[in-house]
């Protein structure tokens, strides 16, 4: 391999897991914030109410990655090209 593309690629690799680790820290400021602002109201969550939230998250973010996986994946593999007619004689 080329040292120009060994570069490219390790640079968007750092990328990579520069986004992940501030996605992961925004994550966390966000359950800071609500499990703060819900203890200000009062409201207190039990062991139970945490893991249905954390539940929650995760068949949310993985049902959003599915969708938009098969979106992609529909648009690449031609899926919604429209059939028409006058394409099929050329």
């Amino acid at each position: 391999m080329d040292s120009g593309v060994r570069k490219l690629m390790c640079s968007f690799m750092r990328m990579t897991l520069l986004v992940i680790t501030a996605a992961i820290v925004c994550l966390g400021l966000t359950f800071w914030g609500v499990a703060s602002m819900w203890s200000q109201m009062g409201v207190n969550m039990t062991l139970h109410g945490w893991i249905a939230y954390g539940l929650g998250i995760v068949v949310s973010v993985a049902l959003a990655s599915g969708l938009f996986f098969l979106t992609f994946k529909s648009a690449r593999d031609g899926y919604d090209d429209i059939d028409r007619p006058e394409d099929l004689n050329e």
